[in-house]
C-alpha cells in the first residue's frame, strides 16, 4: 500500500466516524475511561474499526483520543501511556487490515489554559509529547491532533507531534471552531490554518465542533494554505435525553455535504461526535462520485400562507400549581399565579402575550442587551428572556442582566435556569438569589451539554434535570425548603417550561411534558415550530393538560439558517416547503423579509389558540421580533402597554 502523503496526492480519502459515540451505543458507561477499553475490552474496539472498514473508511482512527498522562490520570491510569496507546494502535491496524491507514488520535490535555503560564504549557508539552512518542513508536501512519479549542494548547500539541514523528510520517492538525469559525480566543479558522502549516503541520482542518454546515464554512478559507484539509463534522448539535446524548443528522444529509466538499478540494472528509457506520458509508459513496479511483491502489410547491384549524385560546383559570411531594406544619400559602408578575396577571386575564429572547454578553458590557430591551418595550413586547449559559458558552450571569434590565428599562424578565452547572445547594441559592433581585419569571430547563460550547472538558453537573427544578421551585413558592424546613414566606415564581413539538420521541415528549406539569410547570414554550400540522397535533395533544403555551417562532435568516436548523438541531422541523420559500428568496434582506413572513403566517395562524409568543431573533436582529408581532398585538394589549410606559 502506497504511503498516506502519496494516496492523499492522488484523491480523496474517506476518515472513519465516533468512536465514544459507538462505545457508548454498545453499553460502555459515558463516565468510563473509552481509552483503557483497549485492554480491558478490545473485541469491542476492535469490532468498532472492523464496522468502520466495512462502511468504507480509508482512515482508521485509534482508540487514543485521551490517551494521555493527563486525562488518564482522572482515572487513576497515568502510567498505562504507552500500553494503551500500543494496544490502540495494534488493534486499529488489525481491523485496517492493508485497506485503510491508521492514524494516531490525539484530543486536548483535558486541562484548561486560556491565558497560560509557562509551567502550564510544559505540563501539557510532557503529555503530549509522551503520547506522541509512543503512537509513533507503534507504527502509525500520521499523527492527528484533533478538537482542540485553544490556541497555544493547538501549537503545543503539533510541536509536540511533529518532534516525535521526526519528519518520517505527516502530521494532522485539527481545530474545533464556533458558529462564527473561530478558537475559543477569537483566533479565526483562516489565521489558525496559516498557524498550523508554521508550526509543522501537514494537513490542516477542523473536526467536532458542530454540524457539516458549519464545518464547510470554516474549512473554506484553510484551502487557501495549499496543504491538504480534512474535515470532520459532528452529526448536528446533541440534545441531552435522559442520561444520553442524540445527534440527529441523518447520513444522507452527510453524504450531501459530503460531495460538496470533495467537489471543493476537501482531501480527508469523516464523521466525529454522533456519526454511525452509516454515515461513512454516504462519505464513501460521495468519494467515488468525485474520483474514479482508488487512491490506496494507485500510484415542492411554495405555499400562499400558512393555515391551521380554527380554535380559541382558553384562559388558564388555574391558580394553583402543582403540590410538593410533602408538606410541613405551618407551611406559607401559594401565592395565587395571577398576583406572581405582571406576565401571569396577563395570561390569567387571557391576554396575549410576547416574549423575546435577548442574550446575555460574552463579556461584561450590557449596553447592547439593555437597548434591545428598551427597543423591544417601546415595540409593545411583554417581556424579556434570558438563556442560561446558553450553547455552553461562557456567558454573564443570566440574573445579573436580569436584575439590570428591570432597573434602568422597567421592563419585566424572564430568567432560564438550567440544571447543568449548578448541584442541588447552588440551585437552591440561585434560586434564592433570583427572587431577592425582583425576577419571577423562570423558564426551567435542563440544559445543553457543555461538549457543545468552548470547553467541551468542563464538568456537567445534571444533580436536578428540568423536572427536579420545578419539584424545587413549587417547593419554594410553598415556603419549603428540599429538606422541608420553612423559609419563613414564600417565593413568587412564575414556572414555564420547555417542549419540542417536533421532538424525535413525541411520546415521551407528551409524557415528560405531563410530568413536569405535575412537579409545578404552569406555562409551556415551545422550540420553534414551522409545521402547522405539527403545531396542530401539539396543541390538541397537550390541550387535556389545561397549560397556557406560548408558541416558539424564530424568523428564518436565510436558507442555509432554515437547512442547519432542519438538519442539525433537535427537536427542529422545517418543512420542504418553507426551505424551498427561503431558497427562492436568495440572502441578505430579501431573505430576512421573507423568514419574517413565514413567522407572521404562523403565529396568525395560531393567534387565538395560545396564550402567547415566545421570539428568538436570528444573529441577534432583535428589530424582527418587532416585525413579526405589528398589527398582531390586540388594541387593549397596546392600551396596556402604553400605561405601563406611562
Amino acid at each position: 500500500m502506497v504511503s498516506l502523503v502519496e494516496a492523499l496526492a492522488a484523491g480523496p480519502l474517506v476518515v472513519d466516524g465516533a468512536m465514544g459515540t459507538q462505545l457508548y451505543e454498545r453499553g460502555v458507561l459515558f463516565s468510563s475511561c473509552f481509552e483503557e477499553l483497549c485492554l480491558s475490552r478490545p473485541e469491542l474496539v476492535k469490532k468498532t474499526h472492523d464496522d468502520y472498514v466495512r462502511a468504507g473508511a480509508q482512515v482508521i482512527e485509534t482508540n487514543t483520543f485521551g490517551a494521555n498522562a493527563m486525562r488518564l490520570d482522572k482515572h487513576g491510569l497515568t502510567g498505562k501511556v504507552r500500553e494503551i496507546n500500543h494496544a490502540g494502535v495494534r488493534l486499529a491496524r488489525q481491523a485496517a487490515g492493508g485497506k485503510a491507514f491508521v492514524v494516531g488520535a490525539m484530543g486536548p490535555s483535558g486541562y484548561f489554559l486560556g491565558e497560560a503560564l509557562p509551567n502550564d504549557l510544559a505540563r501539557v508539552r510532557a503529555a503530549m509529547s509522551e503520547q506522541a512518542e509512543a503512537l509513533v513508536e507503534s507504527g502509525v501512519d500520521a499523527l492527528v491532533i484533533e478538537t482542540v479549542r485553544q490556541t497555544c494548547e493547538l501549537r503545543v500539541a503539533i510541536e509536540s507531534a511533529v518532534s516525535a514523528s521526526q519528519g518520517r510520517i505527516p502530521v494532522i492538525a485539527s481545530a474545533s471552531v464556533d458558529e462564527q469559525n473561530r478558537m475559543a480566543d477569537g483566533t479565526t479558522s483562516a489565521e489558525v490554518a496559516r498557524l498550523m502549516r508554521e508550526w509543522g503541520a501537514s494537513v490542516v482542518g477542523v473536526n467536532c465542533c458542530a454540524g457539516p454546515m458549519n464545518v464547510l464554512e470554516a474549512i473554506k478559507p484553510m484551502l487557501e494554505t495549499k496543504l491538504p484539509v480534512w474535515a470532520v463534522p459532528n452529526a448536528g448539535l446533541p440534545q441531552r435525553v435522559d442520561e444520553r446524548l442524540v445527534y440527529v443528522s441523518t447520513a444522507e444529509y452527510f453524504g450531501v455535504y459530503a460531495q460538496r466538499m470533495f467537489q471543493m478540494g476537501v482531501r480527508l472528509v469523516g464523521g466525529c461526535c454522533g456519526t454511525t457506520p452509516e454515515h461513512i458509508k454516504r462519505i464513501a459513496a460521495a468519494a467515488r462520485m468525485v474520483t474514479s479511483s482508488d487512491p490506496l491502489q494507485i500510484a415542492a410547491p411554495e405555499p400562499d400562507t400558512i393555515t391551521i384549524e380554527a380554535g380559541t385560546f382558553q384562559p388558564w383559570s388555574a391558580t394553583q400549581p402543582a403540590q410538593p411531594e410533602s408538606r410541613s406544619a405551618g407551611t406559607n400559602n401559594v401565592t395565587n399565579f395571577a398576583q406572581r408578575s405582571r406576565l401571569s396577571s396577563k395570561i390569567a386575564r387571557g391576554k396575549f402575550v410576547v416574549s423575546v429572547e435577548v442574550k446575555p454578553p460574552v463579556g461584561l458590557d450590557l449596553s447592547k442587551a439593555i437597548d434591545a430591551a428598551r427597543m423591544l418595550k417601546n415595540g409593545g413586547i411583554d417581556v424579556v428572556n434570558i438563556a442560561d449559559g446558553a450553547r455552553a458558552q461562557a456567558r454573564m450571569g443570566n440574573i445579573a442582566m436580569a436584575a439590570r434590565i428591570q432597573q434602568t428599562v422597567s421592563m419585566e424578565t424572564m430568567v432560564h435556569v438550567c440544571g447543568r452547572d449548578r448541584n442541588l445547594l447552588g440551585t437552591i441559592a440561585h434560586l434564592l438569589a433570583t427572587h431577592e433581585l425582583g425576577v419571577r419569571n423562570l423558564v426551567v430547563i435542563t440544559g445543553d451539554p457543555p461538549k457543545m460550547g468552548d470547553f467541551p472538558d468542563s464538568s456537567a453537573v445534571y444533580d436536578l434535570d428540568s423536572i427536579g427544578i420545578l419539584k424545587l421551585a413549587a417547593r419554594l413558592n410553598h415556603g419549603i425548603d428540599p429538606g422541608g424546613k420553612s423559609l419563613g414566606s414564600t417565593t413568587r415564581f412564575v414556572l414555564a417550561t420547555g417542549a419540542e413539538p417536533a421532538a424525535l420521541n413525541y411520546e415521551r415528549e407528551l409524557a415528560r411534558l405531563a410530568q413536569k406539569k405535575e412537579a409545578g410547570a404552569e406555562l409551556v414554550m415551545t422550540q420553534p415550530v414551522y409545521d402547522p400540522q405539527v403545531l396542530e397535533k401539539f396543541l390538541a395533544d397537550i390541550e387535556p393538560l389545561g397549560l397556557p403555551v406560548l408558541v416558539g417562532i424564530l424568523p428564518l435568516a436565510s436558507h442555509a439558517n432554515a437547512e442547519f436548523l432542519h438538519n442539525e438541531v433537535p427537536g427542529m422541523q422545517v418543512p420542504l416547503a418553507v426551505r424551498e420559500r427561503m431558497r427562492k428568496a436568495g440572502s441578505g434582506p430579501l431573505a430576512r423579509k421573507a423568514g419574517v413572513a413565514i413567522a407572521r403566517e404562523m403565529l396568525s395562524a395560531v393567534r387565538r389558540r395560545v396564550a402567547g409568543a415566545y421570539i428568538m431573533p436570528p444573529l441577534e436582529r432583535y428589530e424582527l421580533a418587532l416585525e413579526v408581532v405589528d398589527g398582531l398585538l390586540d388594541r387593549d394589549d397596546d392600551i396596556e402597554h402604553a400605561a405601563a410606559k406611562a
